[in-house]
């Protein structure tokens, strides 16, 4: 069977819904592809069930810190499979809805695995689509690790599908999807460790602040091995055992679920680009400032699979925008990464905005860095948090914000405020001047700046 339509969206999370609706409410006729369950890796295999996790985690930490402070913890405890059937409820028939909105937009659905059959052909399951505009936005997957016994590893979906948690979990990679797990999971009872090749866990956040959540993590019991470089995985009869080389000598780590925490890339690999003359090199497909392939006009990228800015849902939905409005009119719409804050789940959370320390050096900026502890502070005291601080980097000449970094309770929502400021341009002096209310986190703003 062959049919032809204006538009072919490969994916359907945030960057390929954007773009299709945007692209159908022109006139355009569209069709979408997707070989799993139709919503996308934050709705259902990311951010949004994570979350929900991360909100018992929080629950029991806030708790404890609390204890002989006017509460008493008797019986606490995380119930691992009533998390998870909360979990799904919040979850349940995303993609059934997912599917019932590109219905009623008049968007056409193929489930299944697409694949180019030509430049301008995708092939799914037997039907070949013929499209005047493609665009990839298939997501990412796990980053390969080749080593030995890889096939025993655990990923961060199938995590979140676990009926019940091991007593003993592995995280292999000290990235943001280890640290927040672990967080959970420790919280949860399990005997947890994270073991990353790096010197510094979290390498896309501040180092002072990402080694004070190594710190915090350690605390609450979870071992955390850096310059630790995994191996291979064997199995055997008690469960599975990790083996990870330390400047020279071997490690071996005794456990019950190892679970992948090494990165993501593009989910490019099995459609064969080839046959579509779509050029890609190392997992990334070579894409043109406006997002577009450099050696097919047909086909543009958007979201984790372009792999163009920070791998987060709202930089998916909107570099959607960017490419719907590239094809509807014309090559005009660039992506700015600029002032995109990120999170780390983990509790307390830690933030970043904008640049580092180094990279506004690098950049020739004259700084001024304020940084500090903020234990003593009212906002974490009062709530019984010791692991909390900051870091703000400031145009000494402009006293504008050039990068924002953020440790501690509230974090998470702390860092829109300083994206905000950073986008619009706000100075050092014209926060100082606003009136917050008090007290919440956001009254801390103006010490910080």
């Amino acid at each position: 069977m062959s049919k032809s339509f204006d538009l072919v969206v490969i994916g359907t999370g945030s960057a390929a819904t954007t773009i299709a609706n945007r692209c159908r409410g022109a006139g355009w006729s569209v069709a979408v592809i997707d070989e799993l369950p139709f919503g996308g890796t934050c709705a259902l295999r990311g951010c949004d069930p994570k979350k929900v996790l991360v909100g018992n985690a929080e629950a029991i930490e806030w708790v404890r810190r609390l204890e002989g402070k006017g509460i008493r913890t008797d019986a606490l405890r995380i119930d691992w499979s009533e998390l998870m059937r909360f979990k799904r409820t919040m979850i349940g028939g995303y993609p059934e809805r997912k599917e019932a909105g590109f219905q009623r937009a008049g968007i056409e659905m193929f489930h299944g695995h697409a694949r180019f059959a030509g430049p301008n052909t995708i092939e799914v399951d037997g039907s070949e689509l013929e499209a005047k505009k493609i665009v990839i936005a298939s997501g990412a997957k796990p980053t390969p690790l080749g080593i030995a016994g890889q096939e025993h590893l655990t990923f961060s979906d199938q995590f979140l599908e676990l009926d019940e948690l091991p007593n003993r979990v592995t995280f292999v990679g000290g990235g943001y999807i280890s640290f927040e797990f672990a967080h959970v999971a420790a919280r949860a009872g399990a005997s947890v460790t994270v073991l990353h090749r790096g010197r510094r866990p979290l390498p896309r956040f501040d180092p002072d602040l990402a080694m004070r959540i190594a710190d915090k993590s350690r605390a609450i019991g979870i071992d955390v091995r850096l310059e630790r470089e995994v191996v291979r995985i064997e199995k055997i009869d008690s469960g599975l055992v990790v083996c990870a080389s330390h400047h020279g000598s071997e490690e071996r780590i005794e456990t019950d679920l190892v679970v992948h925490g090494g990165g993501r890339v593009p989910a490019i690999d099995g459609l064969d680009l080839e046959q579509g003359c779509v050029d890609s090199v190392a997992w990334r497909l070579k894409l043109n400032e406006f997002l577009q392939s450099v050696s097919n006009p047909a086909v543009y990228a958007a979201g984790d699979a372009a792999a163009a800015g920070p791998p987060l849902t709202p930089v998916a939905g909107y570099e959607g925008s960017v490419v719907a409005a590239n094809l509807l009119e014309g090559n005009h719409a660039r992506a700015d990464y600029s002032a995109i804050p990120s999170v780390a789940f983990t509790v307390p959370p830690l933030a970043t905005v904008g640049l580092s320390e180094d990279a506004a050096r690098q950049q020739g900026f004259k700084i001024r860095v304020n940084a500090g502890d903020t234990a003593s502070w009212y906002s974490s005291r009062r709530i019984g948090e010791t692991y909390s601080a900051y870091k703000v980097i400031l145009d000494e000449s402009t006293g504008r914000i050039l990068g924002a970094h953020l440790l501690g309770p509230g974090a998470e929502e702390m860092i829109n405020l300083f994206a905000m400021a950073m986008r619009f341009g706000l100075t050092s002096t014209q926060i100082k001047e606003m009136l917050f209310a008090y007290p919440t986190h956001a009254s801390d703003m103006p010490y910080m700046v």
